[in-house]
């Protein structure tokens, strides 16, 4: 029985020695594809879609209420400055201005008769036939009709711009690309009638998302080109940055003015590709990229013990085919770029050439 428990423990005592020279035993390396960190310039840009649209746009409405009496344009229109594009019933101010001209006739006469009797006042002083009052009150009368023909006249002309504002005149060349009325409709002054894009520069517009601003201001040269037509770019200047972000879409509103060459039809869809300043970073391609607790990271290789050892990083811009890092990776490093899908923490490595 004594023999039995002896071997017992010979044997379990066999196990553990093996166990322990099981452990002993140091992983096979793994071998991975490296790079070496380095610095390297790059700069941040998008390209936008946007659209054409005039500098100068106006919108034109009557400055008196009334009916619509005619409508002589339509979106898309082009006129010149002067061009009449409505007319409003103007019965009202026709008889305004007859009453107005009735009313400068009839100061015209009483003037010319205070005149007359001024004159004769002043005569009959002269010889001392009347007495100064006579003269007095014919030199007051004169002067009260010429005050009410003064009046009379501006009402008249008051009268009259009221009849010239039922005419809506382009106030200057361009075309029509928006319209509010039609003919029989009644409206009220400063109602929204037209919308008037002028002649002249154009403007390539687009609504930059807030997250590119990050980077800081994109610079003034811009380059633009139609979507239907690539190869016509153009360059031009950042000419306006609005103010304020857009509500709804989160948008800053960019304006780039164009050269005179680049007419594009109004509402051309164009593509801007926008740039920021360059900035210094380090670029690794995709492969190299992993995770550590949810958040980037990259696998370092130790080249004294050729180990590995998994960093958290900062990226400052995922491209098309890499990415930018910022923060947590140095020039010089060793960062695993094939091969870290099946790598543990201080796991051994090795590289082509070690």
């Amino acid at each position: 029985m004594q023999s039995f428990r002896l071997l017992g423990i010979g044997l379990a005592c066999a196990v553990l020695a093996a166990c322990e020279d099981k452990a002993e035993v140091a992983p096979p390396q793994q071998q991975v594809r490296v790079v070496a960190a380095a610095e390297a310039q790059y700069q941040p840009g998008a390209e936008i879609t946007g659209e054409m649209k005039a500098r100068v746009q106006t919108e034109l409405s009557f400055r008196v209420s009334g009916r619509v009496l005619e409508r002589r344009v339509d979106i898309g229109s082009h006129v010149h400055a002067g061009d009449v594009l409505a007319r409003l019933n103007d019965t009202e101010q026709q008889a305004d201005v007859s009453v107005a001209r009735a009313a400068l006739e009839s100061a015209q006469a009483v003037r010319t008769q205070k005149t007359l009797a001024f004159d004769r006042a002043t005569s009959l002083l002269r010889s001392q036939a009347v007495p100064r009052a006579i003269f007095d009150d014919a030199q007051k009368e004169l002067l009260s009709a010429q005050s009410s023909l003064e009046a009379a006249e501006a009402a008249l002309a008051t009268a009259e711009d009221a009849l010239s504002y039922t005419e809506l005149r382009a106030a200057a060349d361009g075309i029509i690309t928006a319209r509010g009325i039609e003919a029989g409709q009644v409206v009220s002054a400063a109602q929204a009638a037209f919308t008037l894009a002028h002649d002249g520069p154009r403007d390539a517009v687009f609504d930059v998302f807030e997250a590119f601003f990050l980077d800081g201001r994109p610079l003034k040269d811009v380059e633009v080109v139609p979507v239907s037509d690539p190869s016509r770019d153009v360059h031009g200047n950042i000419r306006e940055v609005s103010p304020v972000i857009d509500g709804k879409g989160g948008t800053i509103r960019i304006k780039v003015g164009l050269q005179e060459a680049a007419q594009w039809p109004l509402g051309t869809p164009v593509v801007g590709k926008l740039r920021a300043a360059p900035r210094d970073g380090i670029v690794l391609p995709y492969t190299a990229i992993a995770s550590a607790e949810g958040e980037p990271a990259v696998w370092l290789v130790n080249g004294k013990n050729h180990s590995v050892s998994l960093r958290k990083i900062s990226v400052g811009r995922y491209r098309q085919s890499d990415f930018v890092v910022t923060g947590g990776v140095a020039p010089h490093d060793l960062v695993v770029t094939e091969g870290g899908k099946f790598l543990k923490e201080g796991q051994a490595v090795a590289w082509d050439g070690k």
